[in-house]
């Protein structure tokens, strides 16, 4: 099949940093107002995650509805929310439309960009900033929820760097704050090792666009190498985009220990069926102070 494949940074290629507008209501430890990404994304030495979702989410617009059931579990509010991997906003714009007070952070400058754009198309507040899951730029309890979905969490490959992120997210909650957690099935996934995720169809005003992943699972089962393909119309032919990255399949009940580990109380898995989310969702809460 005729195509290009796009360039993908070597893995041990320090992170290039990027400029990026930000603006952010909350000041970080310390700190004058948010800091420029260049600092928050000197901490981390891991540059292929960022492209696989700027690829996902390219062809893919955010709705405004993925939120819904992330707000009906937080009650009565509005409430200050932190989205922790906000991506292009799947998920913030859909809390923000639903009237609470969102701040979105992620890894890629070019995606809260993006997601700064999509919430001015739709009239809504969105304060982003790029930075990192594991050292977050925010005073401790600025927070009333930090959600963290869409399987960001196993992009970190390590127990240590799996309980820096859920620490810092502890530190950012005010006491009695909700933490949701959403990943792949890992429990199940794991036994299965799937090779591959079925192809997805989305049509648009330049046509067709097809994404689909292959899975190469590592000997020992418990991380994976993933490549996400990308099909592009290009007149009669298509140009095909490719993008790497590795998870750690971290299953379910694993990631609540860590999260207990840390300080997280009243830890639970709610399933799709229970939470009409397309995947497992965790939620715990930082102890209530008195």
């Amino acid at each position: 099949m005729p195509g290009t494949r796009s360039g993908t940074p070597n893995a041990r290629t320090p992170y290039r940093r990027e400029p990026a507008r930000v603006a952010c209501p909350h000041e970080p430890r310390g700190r004058a107002p948010l800091p420029g990404p260049a600092r928050l994304l000197r901490r981390t030495s891991r540059p292929l995650r960022p492209a696989v979702r700027r690829l996902a989410s390219e062809h893919r617009p955010p709705g405004p509805h993925p939120g819904r059931p992330a707000h009906r579990r937080f009650g009565p509010g509005p409430h200050r929310v932190l989205d922790r991997a906000c991506g292009i906003g799947t998920q913030a714009l859909g809390l923000a439309a639903l009237g609470h007070r969102v701040t979105g952070t992620d890894l890629s400058p070019g995606s809260v960009a993006r997601a700064a754009r999509e919430a001015d198309a739709r009239g809504l507040v969105l304060p982003v900033a790029a930075a990192d899951m594991r050292a977050l730029p925010f005073a401790d309890g600025s927070f009333d929820a930090v959600v963290c979905a869409d399987n960001a969490l196993p992009h970190l490959l390590t127990a240590t760097e799996v309980r820096a992120a859920l620490a810092d997210m502890l530190r950012v909650l005010r006491p009695g704050g909700l933490l949701l957690l959403s990943t792949r099935p890992y429990g199940q996934l794991r036994g299965a090792r799937p090779r591959s995720e079925a192809p997805h169809v989305h049509t648009g005003p330049d046509g067709r666009t097809i994404t689909f992943q292959l899975w190469h699972w590592h000997p020992d089962g418990t991380r994976y190498d993933l490549e996400f393909f990308q099909l592009l119309p290009t007149g009669d032919t298509w140009t095909t985009r490719v993008a790497r990255t590795t998870y750690w399949a971290v299953a379910e009940e694993e990631t609540a220990a860590f999260a207990a580990a840390v300080g997280f109380t009243e830890t639970a898995w709610h399933t799709p069926a229970d939470t009409g989310f397309h995947q497992p969702v965790l939620t715990a809460r930082r102890r209530s102070t008195g």
